[in-house]
């Protein structure tokens, strides 16, 4: 039996451990204490404070190019905001919450109180792979669950640190981060709630998966989310915010602007905006604080679509002025598209790379009109200083989010649910939304000493006539 193979035994293994001891410890435990989940997140807080530089390191080393910077903005700071914003509020969302009771029930009492589900597993992908791992995890902390977390096979550096620091702050049977386990393996278990953020397609194969056990699900996926640029917005400024969302990351990002609406006379503008903005920004494709793409077939695949689409009839316009396509170092000029049909693979799959493609418009209504013809994107984003056309657009589409004259932005908003709809994912975490979906809100009632509803039961008769006849009457 090779290395390999063994290693992958004993994580297989550990899994069926991990997740049997939390098993029990939820039952055993079902309700921790709100001293108890502060702990559990100020550990998160020291994890993420003490190993700054060995987190930045190791996220580098998966990418192969990827800045501290970049990694302490996108990252690290937004988890350390996101458990101080859990322990402010986690008091009071832990308190029962009193319900109204109807005339029918006089002097009896009602509450909703909510509980931990139980046992939390999480999937993470490679793109924001600290963010979109320990993220879930804060709020499922928070609800009172335990969890364990399988990241992707491109973030193997990473879990591996992340793994050795969990284990020296937590006991297995609370957190764990599990190295090497096939996401099958993972997946397929009785799991309390399961979190996955990936594809459309590799989440449908967990809703299926999880449908075996009834398991509920939180889907964070994807999708071709759309950028909007209204006539009256100055093209500078949309440029400067709309690239900075645009190319952080090198474009891997599930709620990127995949594409770009601009009115058909301004085209020529936002470019030459875009190549001033990109060269301050990074001057070359070989630039330190622009990430490289995560792998060979990531790369190969964007260097497709761009010689898809300049077959097809398009033309690729680089944004910065020095350097181009490597496939040594995997870094990829930023560039936009233009002349773009929906039979080129840029129009028809999600991108997850440096291209922005540019579609010109003449009406908004044909703008609103495309966009539902399509899947539900996780995000739309919108510039314009026109609040009724802020207000037309929003309410006359449907995605997981949206940023009205920036990008990304409504993902980092604490106390704002994150999530996608149809075929950009189900569920929500962030914010108080976060603590209620890992939590299962469970209504209690509690009758008064003398129960009334005994005057509704058999033998029925007049008593029973005239009262129901109240009942229906006045709507009791």
């Amino acid at each position: 039996m090779t290395n390999a193979a063994v290693n992958i035994q004993n994580e297989t293994s550990r899994i069926d451990r991990v997740f049997n001891a939390q098993r029990i410890a939820s039952r055993k435990s079902p309700y921790p204490t709100l001293r108890e989940r502060l702990e559990a997140l100020d550990k998160i807080d020291r994890l993420l404070i003490n190993n700054q530089d060995a987190i930045c390191e190791a996220v580098n080393a998966d990418y192969g190019n990827r800045s501290s910077q970049e990694t302490r903005l996108l990252e690290v700071s937004q988890m350390l905001s996101s458990v101080a914003y859990n322990k402010k509020h986690l008091k009071k969302w832990m308190a029962p919450e009193k319900r109204h009771v109807g005339i029918s029930f006089l002097g009896a009492k009602n509450k909703v109180i909510p509980q931990p589900k139980g046992v939390v597993g999480v999937v993470s992908p490679w793109n924001y792979p600290l963010g979109l791992a320990i993220g879930p995890a804060i709020a499922a902390l928070a609800a009172g669950n335990r969890v364990i977390v399988k990241m992707a096979a491109n973030s193997q550096n990473l879990c591996r640190l992340l793994d050795k620091l969990v284990s020296a702050e937590f006991s297995e049977d609370q957190f764990a981060v599990i190295p090497g386990v096939s996401a099958g393996e993972f997946t397929d278990r009785p799991w309390d709630h399961f979190v996955f953020t990936g594809s459309p397609a590799t989440g449908k194969v967990v809703m299926e998966t999880a449908s075996k056990y009834l398991t509920p699900v939180t889907l964070e996926l994807g999708g071709k989310s759309p950028t909007i640029v209204a006539k009256d917005f100055n093209l500078r400024t949309a440029a400067e915010r709309l690239l900075f969302g645009k190319f952080i990351n090198c474009g891997q990002t599930c709620t990127a602007p995949d594409y770009l609406f601009l009115p058909r006379e301004s085209v020529d503008e936002f470019v030459k905006h875009a190549k001033d903005v990109l060269n301050e920004r990074y001057g070359s494709s070989d630039s330190g604080d622009l990430t490289s793409l995560i792998d060979n077939k990531a790369f190969e695949r964007i260097s497709y679509t761009v010689k898809d689409a300049t077959e097809k009839g398009a033309e690729v316009i680089q944004l910065v002025k020095d350097g181009a396509p490597n496939p040594e170092t995997r870094k990829f000029p930023p560039s936009v598209v233009l002349n773009v049909k929906e039979d080129m693979v840029i129009m028809q799959d999600e991108i997850f790379g440096p291209l922005l493609p540019i579609k010109v418009y003449d009406s908004i209504d044909d703008v609103i009109e495309y966009i539902n013809a399509g899947e539900r994107p996780l995000a739309l984003y919108l510039f314009t200083n026109d609040k009724k056309l802020q207000d037309k657009v929003v309410y006359n589409t449907l995605s997981g989010g949206v940023s009205i004259n920036d990008t990304l932005l409504h993902v980092a908003q604490h106390d704002m649910p994150f999530g996608g709809v149809g075929n950009s994912g189900m569920g929500h975490y962030h914010g108080k939304e976060g603590f209620i979906e890992f939590s299962k809100i469970r209504p209690v009632f509690k009758q008064a000493k003398q129960s009334g509803i005994l005057m509704l039961a058999p033998p029925y008769g007049p008593r029973f006539e005239k009262l129901m006849n109240l009942m229906i009457k006045f709507r009791l």
